[in-house]
């Protein structure tokens, strides 16, 4: 434990900019505990506050930044690549679509404090047309909070990080694996559900050719847009014949549909 112990003391500054750099760009890395810990250490007189502070958001701007240029280039496809990859595939564009729509760029102040929404925000940012200049401002004083909240907190519970490390001394790896089992199991947790989520998403799919033959056929096929206003706004234009309605509103129009429709759902 020793070694281990060491090797966090000599290398924390860039053990702390790869937990954030990865959990910024999807993986389910719990940032947060490494830069409350971070934050505990500087209070004790291991690291700088202040240098830490640059290297969190010099982390979570580099990530930002490569998620808003793949938006600002591949719209919504890169969305969709978020969401077969996001833990909540089912919410994780349309809450932040919906956020989006009330706040505007001013979400990317409190994006990172909502899961779910903050490895979205930067990539819907630049499919928006947000402008480079402007997503830097704002992603920058939300990262600014997001990390200085953290490592404050930690700083000012030192002691708290103190009694904790001085308990890893003594319980080694043992106590790592117990405090740890719990995040491990909620990760497979909602890889399972998201598994599920997305099995059932490919069973019910129908393709877009698929689609035109029911249209073209004449069968009664309703097709209902799930997408916020401001998604069908930014996407440029809406399929034909589709009812743009949220998802409060859709059991209230289903009743007013003629039995035996066939219904198709449009999300993304």
């Amino acid at each position: 434990m020793t070694g281990l112990w060491d090797f966090v003391l000599r290398h924390g500054y860039g053990l702390m900019f790869v937990a954030v750099l990865i959990e910024q760009l999807g993986a389910p890395v719990p940032a947060v505990p490494v830069l409350l810990a971070m934050g505990g250490l500087a209070g004790l007189g291991y690291y700088s506050l202040p240098t830490a502070l640059f290297l969190a958001i010099t982390a979570t701007l580099a990530a930002d930044l490569l998620w808003f240029e793949l938006g600002r280039r591949r719209g919504d496809s890169i969305l969709a690549l978020l969401c077969r990859l996001s833990l909540e595939p089912d919410t994780c564009v349309a809450s932040t679509s919906r956020t989006f729509e009330r706040w505007g760029p001013a979400t990317l102040l409190v994006a990172k404090f909502i899961p779910g929404i903050s490895t979205v925000a930067p990539p819907l940012a630049g499919s928006a047309g947000i402008s480079r200049l402007r997503f830097l401002v704002y992603d920058s004083a939300g990262s600014l909070l997001w990390a200085g909240s953290a490592l404050g907190a930690g700083f000012l519970l030192r002691r708290e990080v103190a009694i904790a490390t001085d308990w890893l001394s003594r319980f080694g790896l043992g106590l790592l694996t117990v405090l740890g089992a719990p995040l491990v199991a909620w990760i497979f947790y909602k890889l399972w559900q998201r598994e599920r989520a997305m099995r059932l998403f490919r069973i019910g799919r129908i393709h877009a050719t698929e689609l035109k033959q029911r249209l073209d056929d004449g069968d009664a096929t309703w097709i209902i847009d799930l997408r916020s206003p401001y998604s069908v706004e930014r996407s440029g234009g809406r399929l034909p014949g589709a009812m743009v309605l949220h998802e409060s509103q859709v059991l209230e129009h289903l009743r007013n549909l003629p039995e035996g429709a066939h219904l198709v759902f449009y999300c993304s």
